[in-house]
């Protein structure tokens, strides 16, 4: 197929959406390599260092969207030291140079300054999509060049950022041309919001689809938006606190009777039973209903509003609704394809009020659920089995009992039985993260039976090395494996050095590892970069265990800019 003309291949190439498609085919011939290197759009990073960035523009010049992840995803639960890494300046910096036809940027844990957004909003013309998610470093100072320079901005999307608010300029920022918004997420930001120049910028953006607000937005302003953007199909609240008495509340119930096209709801910030019944007009065409942030509702509360939402596919919510509401839920969303239950220790004191009976239950009513996220008080071999049996199709499963090391409540046997269904049962597990009383079998049960594995979480696990060697053997596509707090040691990271070399990255912390095991681990892969961050004494002898060990695949040599702590070796 070589000899096909340029356009016919490019055409060709135009129907591979998936970036590992689009790198084998560009290994067929030079001529496909440089058709596809020219042609490609999108451009994903899994690792900040495991490529330098101007090897990436050099590579992909018209590229149009760029997605880049730096600190690992334990830095989600504190794990990763503060000052790390993961600085977006490089990779901003080439972007401008390299990829002056970059119009979307996603970055992911990263620490961005408001010098990178400027740089960013003053050089790109055409830039029209920003997304940062869980990123930190920045202000709104960085916020407002972005709205002053990019005329025209499609999307804004703030997500679990840790942004530094410098008050409600930044929003009257965006000109009075700016007409383009198509999606504004800042829900993140807890700073006052300028009421009016929100509903104003809301007025002039009339393909306006996702709003989300921060928490300070009140009902008052929320009537006033939902009147101008009548069209909005995803919407965070904002603050959801009134009086059921008031005339406040008639307008935010007729502004939602007036909403047709809703079809996702998030924020609810501290809000009451009383001020739910507002949005019960449009509950039937919710297939997207986030009450995460929303401690407040729980109980029958929570049962009462989930019977008006027939066609939710995803729900997340806090494990103060209990199994009781989990059950409703099976009950009534026969359609549901995501479940996150997260922990609610304002309400439980930290007991969890979820066991495996709300598993069970949620497995039995929504066989067609493919993700899940659930935090419990306790869970069973036997509902495991269960969940196994009724839902084959799970992709994601993630599963955190809160008491560690936790047995079968009623058999006192490790879950080991429970775990090897899930992983026998669903062949197309992706993800999956394990906690409980779990000995090194169940990770035979992963190295034999989860062939289509990518990602694995282990903490508080396993009873030797014998664990991890299992899924290093048997996972054959495996791209990322954290483990915290389990014996495993450098027996187990030695045994199949070459792994590494089909993985995106390793992450030990807390395990049995020793500064010669990791040196070793350098020594015999010199395309891995391995780094060692050291505890409050510094590691000299070759037996001293290393607190968190970072292996990761990289065509870049060693970082520059790794702080003090970090040990390259």
């Amino acid at each position: 197929m070589t000899y096909f003309p340029e356009e016919v291949v490019e055409h060709i190439l135009s129907f591979l959406g998936s970036h590992s498609d689009r790198n084998a085919a560009s290994g067929v011939c030079k001529a496909w390599y440089r058709i596809e290197r020219l042609s490609r759009r999108s451009v994903f990073v899994g690792n900040c260092y495991a490529v330098r960035p101007e090897r990436v523009s050099e590579r992909f010049p018209e590229v149009r969207e760029l997605t880049v992840k730096g600190k690992p995803h334990f830095a989600d639960f504190n794990m990763v030291p503060y000052g790390w890494g993961g600085f977006a300046g490089p990779w901003i910096e080439e972007a401008v140079r390299g990829c002056p036809g970059l119009e979307k940027l996603r970055l992911k844990r990263m620490v961005v300054s408001d010098e990178n957004l400027e740089l960013l909003a003053r050089s790109l013309p055409n830039f029209k999509s920003l997304v940062l998610d869980s990123c930190e470093g920045f202000s709104t100072d960085g916020l407002a060049a972005i709205a002053t320079h990019c005329r025209f901005l499609r999307e804004l999307d703030l997500q679990e950022n840790e942004v530094e608010d410098h008050g409600p300029q930044w929003l009257s920022c965006f000109p009075d041309s700016c007409t383009s918004i198509e999606s504004l997420n800042f829900a993140c930001l807890k700073g006052e919001v300028n009421a009016g120049t929100l509903e104003r910028l809301v007025a002039r953006s009339p393909n306006l689809r996702s709003l989300r607000l921060g928490s300070r937005v009140s009902t008052e302003t929320l009537s006033k938006i939902l009147l101008r953007a009548p069209n909005l199909v995803d919407l965070g609240t904002g603050s959801f606190i009134l009086d059921h008495r008031s005339e406040a509340y008639h307008r935010l119930l007729n502004a939602f009777i007036k909403c047709k096209t809703l079809r996702s709801l998030s924020g609810f910030w501290d809000a009451s039973s009383r001020c739910l019944l507002t949005i019960y007009p449009i509950c039937s065409k919710l297939t997207d209903l986030n009450l995460s942030y929303a401690p407040l509702i729980q109980g029958a509360d929570f049962i009462k509003l989930i019977r008006q939402c027939p066609r939710l596919q995803r729900l997340w919510v806090l494990d103060s609704i209990g199994d009781k509401g989990l059950g409703v839920v099976a009950a009534t969303c026969k359609d549901l394809h995501e479940l996150r239950v997260f922990p609610c220790e304002y309400m439980n004191g930290g007991v969890s009020s979820v066991t495996e009976e709300g598993l069970v239950s949620i497995s039995s009513g929504c066989p067609k659920l493919k993700s899940l996220l659930y935090f419990c008080h306790q869970m069973t071999n036997a509902a495991l089995i269960t969940v196994a049996k009724n839902c084959p199709h799970f992709t994601c499963f993630r599963l955190c009992i809160l008491t560690l090391r936790k047995p079968d409540p009623v058999t006192q046997q490790p879950l080991d039985e429970g775990f090897g269904a899930i992983v026998q049962s669903c062949k197309n597990l992706r993800r999956l993260s394990l906690s409980g009383l779990l000995t090194d079998q169940v990770f035979l049960y992963i190295g034999m039976y989860a062939e289509r594995l990518e990602m694995l979480s282990v903490a508080f696990a396993g009873e030797s090395d014998k664990g991890m060697v299992y899924v290093l053997n048997g996972c054959k596509n495996l791209k990322k494996l954290e483990i915290r707090d389990s014996p495993f040691g450098d027996a187990a990271v030695l045994e199949d050095v070459g792994k590494y070399e089909t993985m995106r990255s390793l992450w030990m912390s807390s395990c049995d590892v020793t500064l010669g095991g990791a040196r070793s681990l350098a020594a015999k892969m010199p395309r891995l970069n391995v780094e060692v961050m050291e505890a409050q004494n510094k590691m000299d002898d070759d037996s001293d265990k290393v607190g968190h060990m970072y292996a990761y695949r990289s065509v870049a040599g060693l970082r520059d800019d790794a702080p003090n702590f970090v040990r390259k070796l």
